[in-house]
């Protein structure tokens, strides 16, 4: 579409785009037009705008990196890989004086998401710190079997979402990136060796910023990724050799892997003396993920979609029905849907909907626990909306707020004590 001399390239047209002023660097945009919200340190200007319900990440770069980066968002998108969604380009921009100016991506802003600079500061507590190390392995172990080449592989480049008590990772930034049918070792080697030089400079510049805890050494954080990375890697790929008599050794391996979230196409086999040489083909992560919205149609991360489905089994054995599609279809009808339902309108931008199921779950067998019985989902609801959720700040987004109104640091330690509380 063109609007004067500006060329919207959009996958989901939003006619309030064409009102912004893109006539104006971003960096002079007017406050009218923002909102604040936490953001990584990034190479390029970036600005948020709300417009019709909908939070939206503007970055001004040079038009080739703008269409490279928006394709490769799709591609990705369509192979279901965890990014943010690209929405538009908007090329051919130039000022009041007829100078021209950076073309401008457009992604969808991910809800409930923090950047790790709202994570990795004064009360970050070492066992947040571990979820998040994983998060990380695990998007970069998805990225590698996708074949996908980050090439900037960073914290300043992901985002962090709830995840049933740990969390999971999105990548931000694709413009340094190239989708291939299968990664090399040395393409894969060359990734981490880029994410540990950039995990370790953004540690220093934390550290000497005062937002990174004594206790944390970079050092140790960067050697700490890596070895996590590697261990589920090689958990992920690694040939077995199995026993002729210890099949059921196979099954083991692929029940470990579903659990670790990953699905397994196929397996190859080849005969060794005494047994088997075994190498499950992991396609995805996403196993419990597709599961649940399979039976469900509700869209949840990979450890709120096992504890879900957990939940549901339960129900299923409880209520002695053999069938799973009726099982899920009553289960969502008379336990999740009456619980979300339960949840205050005011109390609703606090948490996604999942995720507050996910922690009405612990929270009720918290409750159990310490009573010696089973308290029951209704006062578990009710106990958790009073004692816990009412007490959490939103995190849903930081909206209408000047962006003038927080400096860096009061948004970082705001949000942490969100992420921490």
């Amino acid at each position: 579409m063109h609007t004067g001399l500006v060329r919207i390239t959009s996958a989901l047209v939003d006619p309030a785009l064409l009102d912004l002023p893109w006539n104006v660097p971003l960096e002079e945009w007017p406050a009218a037009h923002l909102v604040a919200l936490p953001q990584g340190i990034s190479r390029h200007i970036v600005r948020f705008v709300k417009l019709n319900e909908t939070v939206y990440a503007l970055k001004e770069t040079r038009e080739r990196i703008a269409e490279k980066e928006y394709d490769l968002l799709r591609a990705l998108e369509r192979i279901d890989f965890p990014a943010v969604e690209a929405v538009a380009i908007v090329n051919d921009r130039q000022d009041d004086d007829g100078q021209p100016l950076e073309s401008v991506l457009i992604t969808r802003h991910l809800q409930f998401s923090l950047p790790y600079r709202a994570l990795f500061s004064h009360t970050l507590r070492p066992e947040t710190m571990n979820r998040l190390l994983d998060a990380l392995a695990a998007l970069i172990v998805r990225m590698h079997l996708t074949g996908f080449s980050w090439g900037d592989c960073s914290l300043s480049n992901t985002l962090f979402r709830r995840d049933a008590g740990a969390f999971a990772a999105y990548l931000v930034d694709a413009e340094t990136g190239n989708l291939y049918p299968k990664l090399s070792e040395g393409q894969r080697s060359e990734d981490i060796e880029i994410l540990r030089l950039n995990i370790f400079g953004e540690c220093l510049d934390l550290q000497a910023a005062e937002l990174l805890h004594e206790a944390i050494d970079p050092e140790a954080v960067v050697d700490d990724i890596v070895a996590r990375y590697e261990r589920l890697w090689h958990e992920v790929t690694y040939e077995q050799e199995v026993r002729r008599d210890a099949r059921h050794d196979i099954e083991g391996r692929i029940r470990r892997l579903n659990e670790l979230g990953f699905d397994v196409a196929e397996v190859d086999m080849s005969t060794v003396d005494g047994g088997y040489r075994v190498r499950p083909k992991v396609v995805d992560a996403g196993y419990h993920t597709r599961r649940l919205l399979r039976l469900t149609g509700l869209d949840a991360e990979e450890n709120q979609a096992r504890q879900l489905l957990n939940d549901l089994d339960a129900y299923r054995a409880e209520s002695d029905l053999v069938d799973e599609q009726q099982a899920a279809h009553r289960w969502l009808t008379e336990v999740f849907e009456p619980v979300v339902r339960a949840v205050p309108a005011n109390l609703r931008r606090k948490l996604e909907p999942q995720e507050i199921f996910s922690q009405i779950i612990q929270h009720k067998w918290l409750l159990s626990e310490r009573a010696g019985r089973d308290v029951g989902m209704g006062p578990a609801v009710q106990s958790y909306l009073t004692d816990v959720l009412a007490h959490k700040p939103d995190e849903q987004a930081v909206l209408g707020v000047e962006v003038s109104a927080l400096t860096d640091g009061e948004q970082a330690d705001d949000v942490d004590a969100a992420i921490t509380r």
